[in-house]
């Protein structure tokens, strides 16, 4: 099960994107957030990664 939230960061000419994703740990089967600030173009790369 993976859960995502995206944001929009604009700071000056540059526009940021924050991608938090719900994976499974492998040392202790929790679920954890990963969370990364990119360009827009990335985000959808870090989603589908593992």
């Amino acid at each position: 099960m993976a859960k995502k939230s995206v944001g929009t960061i604009q700071t000056g000419t540059k526009r940021l994107t924050k991608a938090i994703k719900m994976v499974k740990s492998p040392k202790s089967g929790a679920y954890v957030y990963v969370e990364k600030i990119m360009t827009p173009e990335e985000v959808n790369d870090f989603i589908k990664s593992n």
